[in-house]
């Protein structure tokens, strides 16, 4: 499975504790895209940033190729999509792998692609 960059940020929330099950319980990867976007907010306080590194740090994370590239241009010259969206997309259809990700819909147009979101009806009491 590989996790879109919204899933790794619920992660290092609290009272998402069944985000971080479900990432504990399946083989999670992550694509380099994610690490850049994740980390590289601009507001990122000390906090926040130390939690969202010990996360990249226990999971693997994917570079990008040049098939990945190739498959993130076709993406985009089908429909709009965000330049991490279709790197991200096409990560997981080099690797052929499930998306996980709390935005479907940036992702659902895309043939081929299994989407979960483990979000739904996820967060704590």
């Amino acid at each position: 499975m590989l996790l879109d960059s919204n899933i790794i940020i619920y992660a290092a929330e609290p009272g998402y504790h069944e985000v971080r099950k479900f990432i504990a319980e399946n083989k999670s990867q992550v694509s380099v895209i994610s690490k850049v976007e994740v980390l590289g907010y601009h507001k990122l306080n000390t906090k926040n940033k130390d939690k969202l590194e010990i996360i990249f740090q226990s999971l693997p994370i994917l570079i990008l190729n040049e098939e990945i590239i190739a498959k993130a241009i076709l993406l985009r010259q089908q429909q709009k999509i965000s330049l991490g969206d279709s790197l991200i997309g096409a990560t997981a259809l080099f690797y052929d792998l499930s998306i996980v990700t709390a935005n479907v819909k940036d992702f659902s147009w895309i043939d081929n692609l299994e989407i979960i979101n483990p979000i739904k009806n996820s967060v704590d009491k």
